[in-house]
């Protein structure tokens, strides 16, 4: 009561106190689910697509048989199989070998990338824009003095010259 100025008081609250219950379940549940724990995508492991044209390689796209030169039904399918079951484990027993140390090793380029991107790349090229633009405004104002007075006197020297097309037959 006493006090000359009095906070303005909003009908949700403070973002870290809410008022309402509501926002205060939404604060809670945008803490619950945070983004390096997101749930994955178990089946399709490839959203986006990125590896359809690369890994996609079945037996048919490595191995064929033109018509007249055919193995036994046995060995052919043999061959299938062998060829099939031995690029599923070998993938796998690779993936768990490498795997986590190839995730580190793009984890650490990228964040890399990252940080020259937003602390190196992006500050010179505004800084950059920001100097250029001094310089662009001199060099309009010197080309304006300059080159439009000249321009204007070849168009004007130009501009009484006409010229007609006569087809003589």
């Amino acid at each position: 009561q006493g006090f000359l100025y009095t906070a303005p008081v909003r009908e949700q609250g403070n973002i870290y106190k809410p008022n309402n219950k509501m926002m205060a379940d939404e604060l809670s549940e945008k803490a619950v689910h945070d983004v390096h724990t997101k749930e994955i995508d178990l089946v399709n492991r490839d959203p986006k697509h990125l590896n359809d044209d690369v890994v996609k390689i079945d037996f048919e796209d490595v191995i064929a048989e033109p018509e007249g030169t055919h193995s036994f039904d046995g060995i052919w399918k043999a061959s299938f199989t062998t060829f099939t079951v031995t690029k599923y484990w070998f993938y796998r027993l690779l993936s768990a070998i490498f795997g986590i140390p190839m995730a580190l090793i793009w984890g650490i380029y990228f964040a890399i990338l990252s940080f020259l991107h937003i602390w190196a790349v992006v500050p010179c090229i505004r800084s950059y824009l920001i100097e250029i633009q001094c310089i662009s405004r001199v060099y309009s104002i010197c080309i304006h003095t300059f080159c439009d007075p000249l321009f204007e006197a070849t168009g004007k020297v130009f501009s009484s010259i006409r010229a007609t097309v006569r087809k003589e037959i």
